[in-house]
């Protein structure tokens, strides 16, 4: 008896009140995260050479917006959401190129999403045919996104859609990408996937002045078929972000491009040498986190 209440004394006893602050330290960072005082987050995940954007909204619901090109999307994803977290509301695939959906699968597994949304292009390619077999083994809402369409994400935040106004399912995949902005009070963003200039001009053509934002997504990382002069007219941002790996093949974000924002004054911040770029809005003011 006397060994057995030495060892409890030694060995339990300390275990229960390490369990117990470990439970306490977890119960006020949760709390903590989850007071998020009416502000919106949005972070620019350094994935590589690819897009994947996490948006958190006021009330706490969380869409990733392109799943970049590998799995290095699960390494960013617990610096800018809880660690305990295992629940994402919404993935939303701006067009089906490698670079931007094979994260999702990996999301997928580890994560339970609620719903799926897409522009309506596709591929072929054995690895998105293995995002579709996901999606629908997920069991999850799996729609196509038009113009017009608003998403309420809670809180007052909501994104809306400029393009596609049409079945895409026979174009190229830049041609047919998702064209968006984020929305919260006086903040703005937007969001242009791999989408070209000729589909950027028919976007302004249309909307003008409603696409002004604080802050622009480069289109396609950066390359000269994207993010026309036309496009940075119209939303003039107050900064960019180019989503690109360090070197990669294809020369993102390309001179031309730069020379574009250079004869704007627009600055640029680049999330190969940048990292995680991640911003917060109340509403009226939009800050760096």
């Amino acid at each position: 008896m006397y060994r057995l209440g030495q060892w409890l004394r030694i060995y339990l006893l300390p275990m229960l009140v390490l369990a117990l602050l470990v439970a306490v330290a977890v119960i006020v960072y949760a709390a903590t995260r989850e007071n998020r005082q009416g502000k919106l987050t949005i972070a620019f995940l350094n994935i590589g050479q690819g897009d994947s954007i996490y948006i958190e909204s006021p009330t706490g619901t969380q869409i990733v917006v392109d799943g970049g090109p590998d799995a290095s999307v699960i390494r960013e994803l617990p610096k800018v959401m809880p660690f305990y977290d295992r629940t994402i509301d919404s993935l939303i695939l701006t067009n089906p190129d490698q670079d931007h959906f094979a994260g999702f699968v990996d999301i997928l597994d580890r994560y339970k999403v609620s719903s799926v949304f897409e522009s309506g292009t596709k591929k072929e390619s054995a690895s998105y045919l293995m995002l579709e077999k996901q999606i629908k083994k997920e069991n999850a809402v799996h729609e196509l996104l038009r113009r017009g369409e608003v998403l309420d994400i809670g809180g007052g935040a909501y994104i809306q859609v400029f393009f596609p106004d049409r079945d895409v399912y026979g174009l190229d995949s830049n041609p047919g990408s998702l064209v968006m902005q984020l929305v919260y009070g006086k903040t703005k963003v937007m969001l242009v996937g791999d989408t070209v200039s000729p589909v950027e001009d028919f976007v302004v053509q249309l909307d003008g002045v409603r696409l002004q934002s604080q802050i622009l997504k480069l289109g396609h990382h950066g390359s000269r078929t994207s993010t026309g002069d036309a496009l940075l007219k119209a939303v003039n941002p107050d900064v960019v972000i180019v989503s690109a790996g360090c070197d990669n093949r294809y020369g993102h974000p390309h001179k031309e491009t730069l020379a574009r924002l250079a004869s704007s004054s627009i600055p640029y911040l680049w999330t190969c040498k940048e990292g995680t770029i991640t911003f917060q809005s109340d509403g009226i003011m939009l800050t760096r986190k």
